[in-house]
């Protein structure tokens, strides 16, 4: 390519003349060494460039580490907004250099049509960069959000939740759909996040985080909410002077609860007709109530909005808090105005995936993502903290000829991650006493158990244990029904399993010693007869 002014590779451009890095009309500081080196890897589109040809073309006749390099890709990075693991513009070939993966156009010229395409898919659909780093398997989830977003852009408003245990990785894929459309810069990403708290919380909480942040950022915001919702703008002092805050207070003197619902559902729609917003809001099993009622509002408006609501929350810790969100989205799933997302278990070959993306050129023995899955079930987050661990005890390690895995397969072990048990412990503790006395004595039994081995370990009446079961079963709180076993005697008996080894672990710890042993005694008693 020959040498323009100016090489776009959209949204950015790189002006070669004043040696500037530009994003639309805001100026980048980029540090020389920096701009060489993108300079460079802009020259040679798709290409791998080597470490040692970037050493000699940018530090030409000067000794230099690959540290030097690595500061400067790391500056360009930042510059660009890039993540090494969901790169959109520079990709590392592991321990060989790097690659410029964005098109890229001279000013004056435009992308080609299969340019614009290998960008938009880049840009849209983060998993066909070959799975990144805690959202392996999640193609099918990304899909569906992009076509939520598709449908928003042509005006028919979408509310989407994320759901799923502890763990699953749903801020992760919130994450990632967020970073794949935050290179265009005719959206609006809000974000807000909801705290855990104890007694009530702050009414609209994640709202306020989010439109107040927005506020910060972009000044017309702050306009929309003097035109349509005052008493909001109120609530975020920090967006408002003094004498404002006086005169908002005497025009919003007596207003109501329904005048906010009223009120925001407006301002939104407004920023929507400026520009397409998508709202993130995340754990809305912490949200106050008010929170929801603004949901449930925003999803029965019919008028045309470009506007998307993405809601993130625990499935289990909604049950157990009896929390309002639940009916309202069965409510609005049997209306078709929202959708659900509910994220499962990784299997072993994404857990394959994930160690092939996270560890270059690795020499694994073929059996180490079975291990993995067996030791972790899935589990995305605890998947991740035992591949951490791994990597800090030195069981994985980097050679020259890439990575290894340099223990005995057999004796692998995984430690649970303590920020998992807390969480799980937290659960138990919100079940009610009987609740909790069954499933400790279960977690005795072992990973599956029949309801007639907790009648002995309990002592209780069949039809009381059954219907304790049957209803944490159905709930998907810490059980699952696996059908009915038929006794020797011919006899029929309900059987059911922890929905993770972890349940049955942590349950099993909370146990005194002198408890264990009795349970261990009545059900063997059991079973010898």
């Amino acid at each position: 390519m020959g040498r323009g002014k100016r090489i776009v590779f959209d949204p950015f451009s790189l002006d070669l003349a004043n040696e500037c890095l530009w994003r639309g009309s805001q100026a980048i500081k980029l540090r020389p060494k920096a701009f060489a080196v993108l300079d460079y890897l802009l020259e040679r589109p798709g290409q791998l460039v080597t470490k040692e040809e970037l050493l000699n073309a940018v530090w030409p006749g000067t000794f230099v580490g690959e540290a030097v390099l690595k500061v400067a890709v790391h500056q360009i990075r930042e510059a660009l907004g890039d993540d090494q693991k969901l790169p959109r513009f520079i990709e590392t070939a592991h321990r060989r250099g790097y690659r410029f993966i964005r098109p890229v156009a001279e000013s004056g010229q435009s992308l080609s049509k299969e340019q614009e395409i290998r960008s938009n898919n880049s840009a849209s659909d983060p998993a066909q960069n070959g799975g990144i780093q805690g959202v392996v398997e999640r193609d099918r989830a990304l899909s569906r959000m992009r076509s939520s977003l598709d449908k928003m852009l042509a005006g028919e408003r979408q509310i989407v939740f994320v759901t799923g245990e502890a763990g699953i990785g749903k801020t992760a894929l919130v994450d990632t759909f967020a970073r794949s459309i935050a290179s265009d810069r005719n959206i609006r990403i809000g974000r807000g996040q909801c705290l855990e708290h104890y007694g009530t919380g702050e009414a609209y909480l994640p709202v306020l985080e989010a439109i107040g942040r927005l506020g910060r950022e972009q000044r017309q915001v702050v306009d929309v909410l003097r035109t349509h919702a005052p008493m909001w703008l109120l609530q975020m002092p920090s967006l408002v002077s003094v004498s404002d805050r006086e005169l908002l207070t005497r025009e919003v003197f007596g207003a109501t609860r329904e005048r906010m619902l009223r009120e925001m559902g407006a301002a939104l729609e407004a920023l929507a007709a400026e520009m397409p917003l998508v709202l993130v809001l995340e754990d809305l099993h912490w949200s106050d109530y008010s929170t929801v009622d603004l949901i449930s509002y925003l999803a029965n408006q019919r008028q045309a909005a470009r506007l998307m609501l993405i809601g993130t929350y625990r499935t289990v810790d909604v049950i157990v808090s009896a929390h309002p969100l639940k009916a309202v989205k069965r409510e609005l799933l049997a209306k078709q105005q929202c959708e659900e997302l509910p994220l499962e278990y990784l299997s072993k070959e994404g857990i394959a995936k994930y160690l092939a993306v996270r560890f270059p050129d690795q020499v694994f023995p073929s059996n180490l993502a079975e291990l993995i899955h067996e030791r972790t079930e899935g589990n995305p987050l605890f998947m991740v903290n035992a591949v951490d661990y791994l990597v800090a005890e030195g069981l994985i390690s980097e050679s020259e000829e890439g990575w290894r895995f340099v223990a005995k397969i057999e004796n692998l072990e995984v430690r649970v991650p303590d920020g998992i048990m807390q969480l799980i412990e937290k659960q138990v503790d919100h079940l009610d006493a009987n609740q909790q006395r069954m499933l400790e004595a279960a977690s005795a039994a072992g990973a599956e158990f029949s309801t007639l081995v907790l009648v002995e370990a309990l002592e209780e009446d069949l039809t009381l244990v059954e219907a304790r079961c049957d209803e944490l079963a159905r709930q998907r709180q810490f059980i699952q029904d696996r059908g009915v076993h038929i006794q020797p005697n011919g006899e029929a008996v309900s059987r059911f399993g922890f929905i993770h080894a972890l349940y049955q672990n942590v349950l099993y710890e909370r146990l005194h010693a002198s408890r264990r042993v009795q349970l261990h005694r009545r059900i063997g008693g059991h079973l010898e007869s």
